[in-house]
């Protein structure tokens, strides 16, 4: 089961030393990664410096919307696309979900508002289809309170195509939105394909409010024994370690411990 490293772990160490932090993550022993933007670094830049410390990028997340001077899934595909194809990316993966106009990523969503966000996602995944890519939707919590019938993870599962939209589950955003990860997987075989292993520190009461409280694989709450298993059966075969800040120490320590703790899980 190859364990990679969501690079949002390590976004401020990135923009500071790229080679310096690629070579700490390489010898720490991963070997894949999942870009969250480009770090303020050429894209070129970025697959040569994977290349020299022996990382493959899998996926990227791209965020909805223009943020900066980065592609985003509004702009175009094909300029997106082209990025992907030199990182050497098969995924792309939107962050979150769609925040209507007059609103915030904290407002309160209707039905309306979600269904706009899967038919945006159907929309950008027939396009990244035809660009060669395949196309996910990230979780944070939000997704996981009631609407009028089930939630809001339910409605985006059941309204967007599944040869067009796969689903990244991230599994501590789970566990925080009060939703037991090994259930939702089982429930809907073939269309989680990545996973972003997460691990939440006891106490955090369940809310869909993006509150969290991260800390290393194996040292939380979630029992890992029995949910990586579970996924890989269901067809998730891309795994990434994330740490969300604030961090209470050097956050390559703490990955160093999570790569520990799941590397004595596998053997």
């Amino acid at each position: 089961m190859p364990i990679g490293l969501q690079l949002y772990s390590v976004a401020a160490e990135l923009r500071a030393d790229l080679e310096a932090t690629l070579k700490a993550v390489a010898g720490i022993g991963f070997k894949t990664v999942e870009t969250a933007g480009y770090g303020g670094h050429a894209v070129k830049a970025l697959r040569a410096a994977f290349d020299a410390h022996g990382l493959t990028c899998a996926s990227a997340h791209v965020q909805p919307r223009g943020n900066g001077p980065e592609p985003n899934l509004s702009g175009d595909l094909g300029r997106l696309a082209a990025d992907m194809h030199v990182l050497g990316a098969r995924h792309v993966v939107m962050p979150s979900f769609l925040v209507p106009e007059g609103k915030t990523l904290r407002s309160p969503l209707t039905l309306d508002d979600w269904r706009a966000t899967a038919a945006f996602l159907n929309r950008v995944g027939a396009g990244l289809k035809r660009e060669g890519l395949q196309f996910a939707y990230h979780n944070h919590n939000p997704e996981f309170a009631p609407l009028e019938r089930g939630t809001a993870y339910d409605l985006l599962l059941n309204e967007t195509d599944p040869a067009l939209v796969q689903f990244e589950m991230d599994a501590g955003w789970v566990v925080a939105g009060g939703v037991d990860p090994v259930a939702l997987v089982k429930a809907h075989p073939g269309r989680f394909k990545m996973m972003h292993v997460k691990d939440v520190a006891a106490g955090v009461e369940p809310n869909f409010a993006f509150r969290v409280t991260t800390t290393a694989v194996g040292a939380g709450v979630i029992d890992w024994k029995r949910l990586l298993p579970a996924a890989y059966a269901a067809g998730v075969h891309e795994f990434f370690v994330e740490h969300e800040p604030p961090f209470t120490r050097p956050v390559l320590e703490t990955l160093q411990q999570s790569f520990a703790n799941l590397s004595a899980m596998a053997g």
